[in-house]
């Protein structure tokens, strides 16, 4: 074993590109795409990971890329405790990933990745999927106020419809808008003093009932705040918290500032990336790729680069294994 050295913080200090040709440049060199995350990760000086540990007083073996913690004794990677965590897959490959998810607005498939970065289609997707998870927002500290306009919409197609038996006892498929389609509720803040620009959630729900949707808006909405919705009656309760303004789409779409046309345009580009890039996701990780958009929503007047930095940098204590991500047993 190398003899551990005296950690430092940063040898030389790696500048966030600004450009996908600067990403490709600087990242190509596996020294500095392992010191540009090592940087993200622990700006003040690197620190044990294990839980019960963060001690500070470490040694670094520099040809194996590890550190030797004095405290705990162990040894680990800048992978240790991130979603990098016991992937071969080397940071020259990791970083241009993320910022290719990062940065185009429609998302990646993972067979264009694939390509990219010469890994197979099934490797390829589990590394998006473990980028969601570093995008994902997790609970929300601060409810959404001031105007909030709160919207539910439909996602999937025709071949997860049910067969039914009518009365005749004919076996029919089973039709209507929501058939055999998931139900994603959504919110969004419009831009206020203190809050530049719109800002959004969106999960899935088991159905548009006021017993499903009004929890969720409690939950994230600040109680006294403008709501807009339009006249579905499951929203018609909402009143009692919140100063609820209802618009009819069988009337009109906008009066004054009652509409709802901004969570329907953040609806248009989610369903624009699942239906052109990502065709036809499975209902159980609905939820990953609503996190993928919601984050691009919320961070796209940021610059591709701090925005592709902040991705990577919340990576930091998160994990997804491949048995949590295939498991069956937690699919509905």
């Amino acid at each position: 074993m190398a003899r551990p050295r005296k950690a430092k913080v940063a040898r030389d200090e790696q500048p966030i590109p600004q450009t996908m040709i600067d990403a490709v440049r600087q990242f190509a060199d596996p020294e500095k795409a392992h010191e540009f995350f090592v940087q993200l990760r622990w700006p003040f000086g690197v620190a044990c990971p294990r839980q019960g540990c963060g001690n500070a007083d470490v040694a670094y073996m520099a040809k194996q890329h590890r550190w030797y913690c004095r405290e705990c004794k162990g040894q680990f990677t800048a992978k240790v405790g991130t979603i990098f965590e016991d992937s071969p897959i080397p940071f020259t490959k990791w970083l241009p990933a993320f910022w290719l998810l990062a940065s185009n607005r429609n998302g990646i498939s993972s067979y264009e990745l694939a390509r990219a970065l010469k890994v197979t289609q099934r490797t390829a997707w589990f590394m998006l999927h473990r980028i969601r998870e570093s995008m994902r927002e997790g609970d929300f500290a601060e409810p959404l106020s001031g105007e909030v306009e709160a919207d539910e919409t439909w996602i999937g197609g025709r071949k997860n419809r049910e067969m039914k038996v009518n009365v005749l006892g004919q076996k029919k498929l089973a039709h209507g808008p929501g058939t055999g389609k998931a139900t994603v509720f959504g919110m969004v803040e419009r831009a206020r003093p203190g809050h530049a620009h719109n800002r959004v959630r969106a999960m899935v729900v088991a159905d548009r009932s006021s017993a499903t949707l009004l929890p969720r808006l409690r939950a994230n909405v600040l109680p006294g705040t403008v709501l807009y919705t339009d006249a579905l009656r499951s929203y018609t309760a909402a009143q009692q918290h919140y100063a609820h303004h209802v618009i009819d789409h069988s009337i009109r779409y906008v009066e004054g500032r009652v509409h709802t046309n901004t969570i329907e345009n953040f609806w248009a580009v989610l369903k624009r990336t699942l239906n052109g890039k990502y065709i036809a996701p499975r209902v159980f990780h609905l939820d990953r790729y609503l996190d993928e958009q919601v984050y691009r929503f919320n961070a796209r007047n940021e610059k591709d680069g701090p925005r592709f930095a902040e991705v990577v940098k919340r990576a930091d204590g998160r994990r997804l294994t491949w048995k949590r991500l295939t498991d069956k047993s937690t699919r509905g």
